[in-house]
């Protein structure tokens, strides 16, 4: 080769480069997007989670170096991982499935294994959520099994996988994973769940309303009740811009829940009313599947006739109403739990 060809060898591959600052600035752009989540409805977090996988596509195309090709990659499989959450989150189950492997598979070939768990634990409560309680237990484990993952990232799966079992009854194996998923940390990080953070981390709220509604799934009642209570007070501890208005209604309508349980009508009543706040586009997949279980509930026998239940009743079935779980797909999926 001669000098001049060298030359034009490497100008040829310069040009086929991006600036490292416009990586960056895709990298803050997508950080953003997941820590703005709790705060955003679902479909505005589809639109700008799809406008930025668009926009990160189009420097994939003009780059030919591969870390910068890795970099993309692995942004691209984080707004994938959006994606597929927002989906869930608009009851659109097939889709998120969809984007949830597309994820993974961006983990998998970037070896950026984090990604790849995270979605992993999202095909696992997606697939509980459909009725495939044994396929989540085995996407969870699979997770689990991987290197380079946080404590956070641990919390997470072993709460997705205590569900799981949860929802298949079995008690021993639902509460040795909630017991894994509250062991304390090992000082482990990973550029996801720690670095991100946001949409992709695990907060201790959430983990006390996951330990709630899990125990709730069981029949346990006073475990429940109890970490509804601790997941609304360390919400409360926070800044009020960093309060999920999510996991506040999840974790009240565990309360409520947990108290039908224990047959208090009048303090499921009470523990109910930060539900009613939730404004109709931000009524999530989550808290609708809670509301609809409270509503079947009510509709026992027992509680023919009395006012209160029947009150309660019209007030789920408008507040999930309006929600866009049942206003923006076919939800087979949701319908399918709801009964």
């Amino acid at each position: 080769m001669t000098a001049e060809e060298a030359f034009e060898g490497a100008d040829a591959t310069a040009s086929a480069s991006i600036s490292d600052n416009t990586i960056d600035e895709l990298r803050d752009q997508v950080t953003t997007v997941a820590r703005a989540y709790h705060q955003m409805p679902p479909a505005q977090v589809y639109e700008a989670a799809d406008k930025l996988r668009l926009t990160i596509e189009g420097q994939r195309d003009r780059t030919q170096i591969p870390v910068q090709q890795q970099e993309l990659m692995i942004l691209n499989g984080q707004t994938a991982a959006l994606l597929s959450v927002a989906a869930f989150d608009l009851g659109y189950f097939s889709s998120a499935r969809s984007l949830a492997r597309t994820a993974a598979m961006f983990g998998e070939t970037t070896r950026f294994t984090p990604l790849q768990a995270f979605a992993d634990g999202t095909l696992a409560y997606i697939a509980y959520h459909t009725g495939n309680a044994t396929d989540a237990v085995a996407k969870a484990t699979r997770a689990l099994s991987y290197g380079g993952l946080g404590d956070i990232a641990h919390q997470r799966l072993q709460a997705i996988k205590a569900r799981a079992h949860a929802h298949l009854g079995d008690v021993v194996s639902t509460r040795r994973a909630i017991q894994l998923s509250a062991e304390a940390g090992h000082d482990r990080r990973d550029d996801l769940h720690d670095v991100v953070g946001g949409e992709f981390a695990f907060t201790p709220e959430r983990l006390a309303m996951s330990t709630s509604t899990t125990a709730l799934l069981i029949g346990d009642a006073t475990t429940a009740e109890a970490d509804a209570r601790r997941a609304l007070e360390i919400l409360g501890q926070r800044p009020h811009e960093e309060q999920s208005a999510h996991v506040r209604a999840g974790a009240a309508a565990d309360l409520a829940h947990a108290r039908l349980l224990a047959d208090d009508l009048e303090g499921a009543a009470e523990a109910l009313t930060p539900v009613w706040g939730v404004p109709a586009e931000q009524r999530k997949t989550g808290i609708v599947v809670r509301t609809a279980r409270i509503g079947r509930h009510l509709a026992r026998p027992q509680y023919h006739g009395a006012q209160t239940p029947k009150t309660l009743r019209e007030q789920i079935e408008e507040f999930n109403r309006v929600s866009p779980p049942h206003r923006l797909g076919p939800h087979v999926g949701l319908l399918a739990i709801e009964g």
